[in-house]
């Protein structure tokens, strides 16, 4: 008997995403513009002139990349397999229904020693509002629903580097704190951002105004500023990988060292024998 086979559930609805970013506004899109600065500062470093690149983003106004392929981040990416030395994908991969699929589209699109940068949002973004609303809807509701995108921990998102077929991979993070007049001054802001609640499993219904009345309280009894303001965090997760060539350094073969690490410590040797328990 042949079992049908059981498809992974949708983390985004994009249909109610594309919705959301339709309505963005331009004045709230800073973190993109964070964003698109540090991509110019990362390449400046890299001694490398790129001349076929694709960004990958739903804001393309916001970059200044001259003479990149603009390509929207659907879950087939329109990009021509090894037809570019540079992949950017602008913070939007933390919607990715696959995220590992997006990597490995980018990874295939670059040519032999082309270069990938990816930036999203990590497991620390909304930490604040997310336990906070779970509070409120727990108290309020008695129960909890899909509100905050789960997001990817940067141990796990470099581990996908990998998993994708990327040469000398690395993942870092850098973190934003945001201040606002109020709850209701950062959820207005994270609607005019395009980052609405577009989950799948969202509620399909309206929520009370006293599960939000209820996190407004609570947001700004643990995270309230003495001006009476409130802060909310973004991390911001870099991704970067190398499309494999025989040009890249690799790591030598275990055994094949010629000096001992412990000779250029300075230090004695130990052998893992001589610190064994006896019997």
């Amino acid at each position: 008997m042949v079992r049908a086979m059981q498809t992974q559930p949708l983390l985004t609805d994009r249909q109610a995403l594309h919705r959301n970013r339709a309505r963005a506004e331009r004045g709230s899109l800073f973190l993109h513009d964070e964003v698109a600065s540090e991509v110019q500062e990362r390449l400046a470093e890299v001694n490398r002139t790129f001349t076929d690149a694709a960004l990958i983003t739903p804001f393309p106004a916001i970059w200044a990349l001259d003479g990149a392929k603009v390509v929207p981040d659907d879950e087939v990416l329109a990009l021509q397999p090894g037809g570019h030395d540079l992949v950017i994908h602008g913070l939007s991969l933390h919607w990715a229904n696959d995220p590992v699929g997006q990597l490995v589209q980018s990874r295939r699109a670059l040519r032999a020693d082309g270069l990938f940068l990816g930036f999203l949002f990590g497991g620390q973004t909304l930490a604040e509002l997310r336990a906070c609303l779970a509070q409120a809807e727990a108290e309020v509701t008695g129960g909890l629903s899909p509100r905050v995108l789960p997001m990817g921990e940067i141990r796990d998102l470099g581990a996908l580097l990998q998993r994708a077929g990327f040469a000398l991979p690395v993942a870092d993070s850098f973190t934003k704190t945001v201040i606002y007049a109020d709850f209701w001054a950062l959820m207005r802001d994270l609607r005019r951002m395009g980052e609405g609640n577009a989950l799948a499993a969202r509620l399909r219904r309206p929520t009370g105004r006293a599960v939000f009345a209820r996190a407004a309280e609570l947001y700004a009894q643990h995270h309230g500023l003495p001006d009476g303001r409130i802060s909310a965090t973004f991390e911001i997760i870099g991704l970067t990988g190398w499309a494999p060539d025989d040009s890249q350094q690799k790591p030598l073969r275990p055994g094949s060292a010629k000096h001992r690490l412990a000779d250029a410590l300075l230090t004695p040797e130990v052998r893992l024998r001589d610190t064994e328990p006896n019997g």
